[in-house]
């Protein structure tokens, strides 16, 4: 009979992962991995077609509907059929729990599992509140901050992608959250050929990027900042990736017809091929409505492929920012000051090369997936 195991395996509970899309669930196949190459045990336990499989060292389990009450009896046997000792390790996003983002169930079965050590990373903490949004809003930040709590408060370690979402925890969890960056979800090296081709496809620029998702709070800035600096030099274009890029594109175009054929987008990319239209790009423009944040993955693709960046403040901006410099940062959120920033960038190519050096450097050192294994492996034994 084998000796009993004393590391303890590595559970990481999510609400996504490949091939359903999704940064965080890209972000826990990442980690996993790694965790996995560092001669960890490690099991993810996710909702999709049930069954389950070893994926490049890393078991996998999935189940429909796991992480709702119709699931979690499931899970539960699951759990406990696997030797001990065991480490859970929930990647938390409200809104990839289920139940519309109130999966109170869910956070009171993770609290219960106290035979379990129960680690938690909190992403995103809870939905804003605002005094004038509608009800339902209010029903959603309210429950989402409960949510946050009951975690957090029967947790043996909590991490957190930004300083901010510790003022959600509980008075006695704050100093003693840690605070983890998370590393880009793409490649951190590509092929000069693969670049060099689709360069050629392209054609000349200048050429503005933009890697997100197009949600309104982020789109309209976006093409606020963007149309002024296409008119202002008719060789630039703009290069945009990701999922509602080429609806983003349709609407720039109708709205402003003369820039119709200036604007290129790529909806839906592999992860290698979105590394390697970045890397095209000669700037990155990234604003966001509640600034640059290290739990922002587009903004670290950049960073990590050493691109220079254009970004902005905001309330959820840390002070690393202005303190390493690894961006070329407006601030506040007017599409004005991205707009100049970008335009000094684009006039000098010395700088851009410089600030592109300087980012990846940052990133090495600050941000890299090897940062966080080794906080991560740090961290125990609890």
């Amino acid at each position: 009979m084998p000796p009993p195991r004393t590391a303890p395996a590595w559970h990481v509970l999510t609400g996504e992962y490949p091939p359903r899309p999704g940064g965080v669930g890209d972000y826990t196949r990442q980690l996993s991995r790694a965790l996995a190459s560092a001669g960890q045990e490690v099991h993810v336990w996710a909702p999709g077609e049930g069954g389950v499989r070893d994926e490049d060292g890393v078991t996998v389990h999935r189940a429909p509907d796991l992480l709702t009450p119709r699931g979690l009896p499931g899970l539960s046997r699951g759990l406990d059929a696997c030797p001990g000792p065991r480490r859970l390790l929930l990647q938390y996003v409200p809104h990839a729990l289920g139940l519309r983002a109130m999966n109170v169930p869910f956070c009171a079965w993770f609290a219960s599992r106290w035979h379990d050590a129960r680690w938690v990373y909190i992403h995103e903490a809870v939905h804003p509140w605002s005094p004038r949004g509608p009800w339902r809003h209010h029903i959603l930040a309210g429950t989402t901050r409960l949510m946050v709590r009951l975690v957090a408060s029967t947790a043996n370690r909590v991490f957190v992608s930004i300083p901010q979402w510790a003022e959600h925890l509980p008075a006695r969890v704050r100093p003693h959250a840690a605070w983890l960056p998370v590393p880009s979800n793409l490649p951190v090296e590509v092929s000069r050929d693969a670049v060099d081709a689709l360069r050629a496809e392209l054609g000349e620029g200048p050429w503005l990027g933009h890697f997100g998702t197009f949600g309104r709070l982020t789109a309209e800035p976006l093409e606020a900042a963007l149309v002024p600096l296409l008119r202002g030099e008719g060789t630039r274009r703009a290069l945009m990736l990701g999922r509602g890029s080429r609806a983003f594109v349709e609407g720039v175009e109708t709205r402003h017809p003369e820039l119709r054929g200036r604007l290129v987008s790529r909806d839906s990319l592999a992860l290698d091929d979105i590394a390697v239209h970045l890397t095209t790009c000669d700037v990155l423009l990234q604003p966001y409505p509640d600034g640059v944040s290290t739990r922002r993955t587009t903004v670290m693709a950049g960073l990590a492929l050493g691109l220079p960046v254009i970004t902005n403040t905001g309330h959820l901006t840390e002070p690393l920012w202005r303190e390493h410099g690894a961006v070329a940062l407006a601030e506040g959120t007017a599409p004005a000051a991205l707009v100049e920033r970008a335009e000094g960038l684009l006039s000098r190519a010395d700088t851009r090369r410089e600030l592109g050096q300087h980012a990846a450097r940052i990133y090495r050192e600050h941000f890299a997936l090897e940062r966080t294994v080794e906080a991560l492996l740090r961290a125990g034994p609890t």
